[in-house]
Order: structure tokens, then sequence, then C-alpha cells
């Protein structure tokens, strides 16, 4: 998600920590982190294409009010598909756990269709049903992060036991998109786990909620927009993203966004959430790392530091039991603003 303050899109106002859990998640494909605005701080955000899945498990008096193309409503928490539609998002101070699945990890540990997550934002209820309903519940009556990502790695771990997997071919062809950042031909792609064009797309489709061309798509658009954001001009973007020209960026990014590139830089740049996240269901987690969010004055990052003397639980695969060595033991360290 990112916000918007350019042409009526919203922004992050006040500033926000952000809080990453020791070693990432007890399983593979999920990127957790927790989010609490300042007194004061505002949320006004547009919600855009990635390629994962968005959970966001929200706590406290204040609820999101979602504008989207299903229509408002007002909810403690959400998910987004990989393709969202246009919706936006805005509260007044507000704090959440968000979880960010591949979409490999999507499938295993949602109770719906993948196919039925895009184009809307939706209730904890549509995915998890009451399991869902109850972790909110849970983590909003948590004592602290600690806890609260305590919840959700047993909630994971728990769901894990019984999660589908994803065909095999599925997930290499997923790993393939990734690794070469869209640029890949759906015919080589068939040809490399022996399927034919139309029993991968079909597969494909049915598993990760996406063709593999638009897959393929919005991944090659994310690295894009990270580019965009990160200060590359236009063409160096379309260059080193694989576009044939500007123009087929251009286009690109007008269909997932709806704006220009110029106008998608103005609406990263302004208050960016963005946290680095393994798209690859088959990445491990990773430690946890200082994320600084939004260009705000005040606007710091935190994380959860590691005692020297515990080690940190492995992740594991759905369907594959957590480490039990033992826990790591964690505190708050406040990081500098950058």
């Amino acid at each position: 998600m990112y916000g918007d303050d350019s042409e009526g899109g919203g922004d992050l106002e006040g500033g926000w920590d952000t809080v990453l859990p020791v070693g990432g998640t007890a399983v593979r494909g999920v990127h957790v982190a927790g989010y609490r605005s300042h007194p004061g701080g505002r949320l006004d955000m547009r919600v855009l294409p990635q390629p994962f899945v968005t959970v966001v498990l929200g706590f406290g008096d204040t609820l999101l009010h979602i504008e989207g193309g299903s229509g408002r409503a007002a909810l403690p928490g959400l998910v987004a598909g990989p393709v969202p539609g246009p919706t936006r998002i805005r509260s007044g101070r507000f704090s959440c756990v968000e979880l960010r699945l591949s979409p490999l990890a999507a499938y295993a540990f949602m109770d719906t269709a993948p196919a039925d997550l895009q184009g809307a934002v939706t209730g904890l209820q549509e995915p998890w049903g009451a399991p869902g309903r109850r972790l909110g519940e849970r983590i909003a009556g948590a004592g602290g992060w600690p806890e609260r990502f305590a919840l959700v790695d047993r909630f994971l771990v728990e769901r894990a036991a019984r999660a589908p997997t994803a065909d095999a071919e599925v997930a290499a062809s997923w790993a393939a998109i990734v690794a070469r950042q869209g640029r890949v031909r759906i015919g080589d792609l068939a040809a490399a786990c022996g399927w034919s064009r139309k029993r991968l797309w079909a597969r494909f489709t049915a598993q990760v909620g996406l063709t593999p061309k638009r897959a393929a798509m919005l991944v090659r658009f994310h690295g894009a927009a990270r580019r965009l954001r990160a200060g590359a001009d236009v063409a160096e973007a379309a260059l080193a993203c694989g576009y044939v020209d500007q123009s087929h960026l251009h286009r690109e990014v007008r269909e997932f966004t709806g704006c220009t590139p110029g106008a998608l830089v103005r609406l990263a740049t302004s208050a960016d959430v963005d946290v680095d996240v393994d798209v690859d269901g088959d990445a491990p987690a990773r430690a946890a790392h200082r994320v600084d969010i939004g260009t705000h004055p005040g606007t710091q990052a935190t994380h959860l530091a590691k005692q020297p003397t515990q080690p940190a639980k492995q992740p594991t695969h759905p369907g594959q039991a957590p480490d039990s060595s033992g826990s790591a033991a964690t505190h708050l360290a406040k990081g500098k603003t950058q």
C-alpha cells in the first residue's frame, strides 16, 4: 500500500513507527510487520497492485474506512489481493499488524479461492472466517508487539498443518517469473515443466489467482515502480525492466494504477511504507532489520531485537513444524530516523 498526497490521493500525516519480528515468521512466503501511527496521525492511502496478498489486522478503537469498486465499508481489518482494483483507505490514528503473503502462501493459508481475492478489498471474514475474526480480537487484546507476533505465528503454524500445497510446476513457474522479474515467455515456462500451455494456464490461474501472463506483467510493473520510486527516470526504468519503450511502461502503469508514471512517483515517495518483501513463496523469511517508513518529520522505525543467548526460530514450509529448540527472546529497540 502506498500513500498519495498529490491530486487528492492521500497521505500519512504525523509519522509512523514500524516494528518487525526477529527472524521473520515461522513459515516461508509470509512477511509480518507492525505499524503504529504517532499521536495526531491519520491515514489516507490508495491500495495499488503488488505481487502479494496483503492482510491488515487492526487493533484499537479506530476503524479503516474503505472506498472501492464494491462500495464503502468500515472495518477493523482487511484483505487485498495482488490486483485489488481502485481502492482508497482512510482512518484516524491507527495501529495494525500487516501480513504480506506470496501468492503461493496465500493459496496455502486462505480459505477462499485465489481468484476471489482479485479486484476487491474485503474484510477478514472472507478468507479466514471465524478464525480470522478471533485472531484479530486476540491481537487487539495482546499486551505488546512480541505477543501479537507470537499470535500470528501460532495461527499460521496451525493452518500449515492442513494447508494445501501448490503443484510443483506452478511453484517453479512462479519462481521463474520472480527470478526473471517478469521477463518470461509463457511457452518457455510450459516447456520447462513439461505441460501444455493450456494446462499451465489453468493450473497456475487456479492456484495463484492470476494468469501466468498477468502475473509476469505484475512482477515487472512492481520492479519498475520500485525503480521509479528510487529516483530512476521513465526511460531508465523501462530499459532496466524489459519494456519495449517508454510508451509501453506508460501503458502498463496506467493499466495497473490509473495514473501516469510521474503521478506514481509522487504517490509513492510522498509517504512510502514499502517493505522489501520476498515475493517468492519458497524464499526463507528474513531476519529482522530496521526499516524507515515515510518522509515526514519525526518518522521512526523500530524492530524487535534478539537477545544474543537465544536462537531464533527457523522458518518452515506449510505442513512442517517449527523448530522446537527454542524461541527468540525479544525487546523493543528504537531505531534512528534517517
